[in-house]
C-alpha cells in the first residue's frame, strides 16, 4: 500500500478522517482490501451518500492524483479513452505537402505520440505515478461503452491500432460509482469489490455535520439531522443528500435560527430541489403550521 494509506483497517479509518471523510469499518475495510488486492471498488447507492467524496478522500489520503471520468449517456471511446488530434494532423499534412515525403511516411509521422489526445482512461494507464481513477456514475454508460471499460479493468492495458498495446506503467486504484439507475453487468461486478453506500446513521451524519460545519453545537446538530432523516422517510423525487444537510446547517447558522425546526419553513429549498417534494414535506410534517 501507499505509505500514506495505512497498513490496517484502523489506519485507513484514521487516514480518511484526516482527509475529511468519516468512514465506518465497512467502508475502510473495502478501501483497505482494494489496494491490497489491486481490485476496483464499485460504490452503489442513492445520490448524495458520499460515493464521489470517498474517491476524493482516498486520493487525498494516499497522495495519489485523482483522474475523473464523468459518465453520461452517449459517452464514447473518443471521450473516455483517446482520440487523434485531427487539426494538428492536418497542419502536419499541409506542411509536408510540398516535401519529398511519400504518403506512407507522412501517415507514420501523424500517428505517433505527439498527435494523441489522452482521455481519462488512457491518462490513468499511462501515468508514471500511481493515481486514483474515478469512473463516476458508471450506470449512465451504454452497454457498449461498459464493455470497453471491462477490457481495461481486466488487463489495465489499451490497444491502439497505430501504436500497439499500451500497458499500465503503475497500477491505478479504481473507484466506480453507481446510483443504480440501471443494472450493471455481472462481468463488471465480478471484477470489483462491491460496497453499498446508504445514507449514514444518525450518529455518523451528526459527526459529519459537526466536523464540517464550524460553530454548530451538538444539540443543534442532532436536531437538524433528525429532521433530515424524517424528511428522507417520505416518498420524494430526491431526498436530501448529506451535502444538502451540510448546506442546510450552514444556512441555519447564517440566518441565526434559534433551532432547526424554527428555520425549516423558510429554508426547505436548501434541502429539497423539487416543488412537489417541498409541498409534500410541508403537508406531511406540517411545516409552517402553528402547533
Amino acid at each position: 500500500m501507499s505509505e500514506n494509506s495505512g497498513e490496517s483497517v484502523t489506519e485507513v479509518i484514521e487516514g480518511l478522517e484526516r482527509a475529511g471523510y468519516l468512514a465506518d469499518e465497512a467502508i475502510a475495510n473495502v478501501v483497505f482490501l482494494a489496494e491490497r488486492l489491486q481490485k476496483p471498488i464499485l460504490l452503489e447507492g442513492p445520490a448524495g451518500t458520499g460515493k464521489t467524496e470517498l474517491a476524493k478522500a482516498i486520493s487525498r489520503m494516499s497522495g495519489r492524483r485523482l483522474i475523473r471520468l464523468q459518465c453520461y449517456e452517449g459517452l464514447d471511446e473518443s471521450k473516455a479513452l483517446y482520440e487523434w488530434n485531427y487539426r494538428k494532423q492536418l497542419l502536419r499534412i499541409q506542411a509536408d505537402r510540398d516535401s519529398a515525403s511519400g504518403w506512407s511516411e507522412i501517415e507514420e509521422n501523424i500517428f505517433d505520440q505527439d498527435f494523441l489526445l489522452e482521455r481519462p482512461l488512457l491518462e490513468a494507464i499511462r501515468s508514471s505515478e500511481p493515481v486514483v481513477l474515478l469512473v463516476d456514475e458508471v450506470d449512465r454508460l451504454e452497454i457498449e461503452t461498459e464493455a470497453l471499460l471491462l477490457e481495461i479493468l481486466s488487463d489495465f492495458q489499451v490497444s491502439i491500432p497505430e501504436l500497439g498495446t499500451i500497458e499500465a506503467k503503475t497500477m491505478p486504484m479504481v473507484v466506480l460509482t453507481s446510483n443504480a439507475s440501471r443494472e450493471l453487468s455481472e462481468a463488471l461486478k465480478r471484477r470489483c469489490l462491491f460496497l453499498f453506500l446508504d445514507y449514514p446513521s444518525l450518529e455518523r451524519e451528526k459527526a459529519i455535520v459537526m466536523s464540517r460545519v464550524d460553530g454548530l453545537d451538538e444539540i443543534f446538530a442532532e436536531q437538524l439531522v433528525r429532521i433530515v432523516r424524517s424528511i428522507r422517510e417520505l416518498e420524494l423525487k430526491k431526498p436530501p443528500s448529506v451535502s444538502e444537510t451540510l448546506d442546510w446547517a450552514r444556512t441555519l447558522l447564517a440566518l441565526g435560527a434559534g433551532s432547526a425546526e424554527e428555520g425549516l419553513p423558510l429554508t426547505l429549498n436548501v434541502l429539497l430541489k423539487h416543488r412537489s417534494d417541498i409541498d409534500r414535506v410541508r403537508k406531511e410534517l406540517k411545516v409552517g403550521e402553528d402547533s
